[in-house]
């Protein structure tokens, strides 16, 4: 999942309205910052493999560390604890570290029976939406959708450029995760992990988009 993640992020702001939109998306996709680095350095494994799902021709062989629900379990544990410890802010440190965790929530959704339980599990989960590309598309668009709306409604902008820089940053999302699911496929995992790492750009541009607005209620 991708927009999904956004969308969540984007919702959260109604529960953590002092925390920075980009704090909030630093969190919802964490683990998807975290495994290019663990899969540059060989720790974590993939393949391409067109036709794997209908979505994705990515085929996830290993990623316990990055994609476990017990590994996913203690990153949320840990990023909650290390922003409470900066900024004494518990009700955020709660709702970050809950972001975190719905991360492995919706990638469950999506993806084909490959999250491991634990890491060195033989048990593996996943409800393969990926398996059907409309299901896909309408289940990511909605998620976004309703977060981005709840955004919107408890933010207002505060200059002018508040107002188009939100819209703008939506479309760039949403051009690019529709370039990744009706473009070719990655050209190598070298490449999907750079690919993966670019997402801190769409985390710096959050802070930048949140920065415009202030929260209404």
């Amino acid at each position: 999942m991708f927009l999904g993640h956004y969308g969540v992020a984007f919702g959260a702001k109604a529960a953590a309205p002092k925390t920075s939109l980009g704090t909030l998306l630093l969190a919802a996709v964490f683990v998807d910052l975290l495994w290019p680095v663990l899969l540059l350095t060989g720790v974590e494994r993939a393949v391409i493999e067109p036709g794997a799902t209908r979505v994705t021709p990515i085929d996830f062989v290993y990623y316990p560390f990055s994609h476990s629900l017990l590994a996913v379990a203690a990153w949320a544990a840990l990023f909650g604890m290390v922003y409470f410890m900066a900024r004494r802010d518990y009700r955020a440190a709660v709702v970050l570290g809950l972001l975190v965790f719905s991360h492995w929530l919706l990638d469950a959704i999506v993806h084909r029976p490959d999250l491991p339980l634990y890491p060195g599990g033989g048990q593996f989960i996943g409800l393969g939406l990926w398996s059907s590309l409309p299901s896909t598309l309408i289940a990511e668009l909605l998620i976004f959708g309703a977060g981005v709306c709840i955004y919107s409604r408890h933010t207002a902008p505060s200059d002018g450029f508040g107002r188009w820089a939100l819209w703008g940053y939506v479309t760039l999302l949403t051009v690019v995760y529709l370039a990744s699911v009706f473009g070719p496929p990655p050209p190598s995992v070298t490449a999907i992990a750079i690919a993966g790492q670019g997402q801190w750009l769409f985390v710096v541009l959050a802070v930048w988009v949140d920065r415009h607005r202030q929260h209404t209620t």
